[in-house]
């Protein structure tokens, strides 16, 4: 095989490795290193008994996603604070066009359904992503893993009913998360409480993520007069030469705050029944590394 089409065979199949590994890791830089390693592999391996690249490759980084988990296993038991995942670009633009397969793939890759996985042991999160968010048959993913089909069938109706339990009970409209989010946004920065606080469902929740480096509540924050106080509290503060964008994270709308041009923290909404249901704020400096404009 030529080395142009190494590269490009290796390279159509990158959006489904950085896909797999930043479901699995739930870090940016944590899943380029594991496609990066794939493809030192790719370049390595004797492709003449390579029948399915595809296959392969996903093989390749799910094992070292899986390792790299049990390596990183103790992380949250270390971090200070709540942990969120890293914000993740996710505009699909063109490349998933259709609208059943982008819902699929923007809620597998949301911060809601990420925390959840954070729970589960390295080969259920593998079963989990590898069959909902990239619909590999079970078989296909007993060979990925090196199980047997109904180990994995039992590991998948595992996973699957602890995230069930534990996700957001409510369907997010992506029009409706838009709108609110652009309201929300107005009313923090005007400063206008009470339009902040008839945007918030009752028994609002909001995560905050510094990881210790930066200002962000220590604990999650609950109830629609303590999350409206604290985010009125914290706009009357200000930030330093501020400026906002708007921008697709994790599946859904996202606000990037700026400062000095610089990424600052991110405010992402869960939506539901109208209102405001969670506020996931990020703020450790070193997930937002990935966000700042070259």
């Amino acid at each position: 095989m030529a080395h142009d089409t190494v590269t490009d065979v290796f390279e159509e199949h990158r959006p489904v490795l950085m896909g797999v590994a930043y479901r699995m890791l739930g870090r940016v830089a944590d899943a380029e290193d594991v496609v990066q390693e794939a493809w030192l592999r790719w370049s390595g391996a004797d492709r003449s008994e390579v029948r399915e690249p595809r296959g392969y490759l996903v093989r390749v980084a799910t094992r070292l996603a899986i390792d790299r988990l049990r390596q990183l296993g103790s992380r949250k038991e270390a971090y200070v604070g709540p942990w969120l995942p890293e914000p993740y670009a996710t505009d699909f633009g063109d490349t998933v066009p259709d609208t059943a397969e982008r819902a699929v793939l923007a809620d597998s890759v949301s911060l809601a359904v990420l925390v959840v996985l954070e729970s589960l042991s390295p080969l259920e999160r593998a079963v989990f992503v590898l069959r909902e968010a990239f619909g590999f048959p079970y078989a296909e993913i007993a060979a990925i893993l090196d199980r047997g089909e109904p180990a994995v069938r039992q590991l998948a109706g595992r996973a699957r009913r602890h995230v069930d339990e534990r996700r957001p009970r409510y369907e997010v409209d992506p029009a409706e998360r838009r709108e609110l989010t652009e309201r929300f946004l107005a009313a923090a920065t005007e400063g206008d409480l009470a339009s902040l606080m008839s945007l918030l469902a009752p028994d609002v929740r909001l995560i905050g993520d510094s990881g210790g480096l930066s200002k962000a509540p220590s604990r999650v924050i609950e109830s629609a007069d303590k999350v409206g106080r604290f985010l009125n509290g914290v706009a009357r503060k200000g930030v330093t030469d501020v400026s906002f964008r708007f921008l697709e994270l994790n599946g859904g709308i996202a606000i990037l705050i700026l400062s000095g041009g610089k990424p600052d923290s991110v405010f992402q909404l869960d939506v539901g029944d109208g209102r405001i249901q969670r506020v996931y704020v990020m703020r450790n400096p070193e997930k937002l590394l990935s966000l700042a404009e070259e």
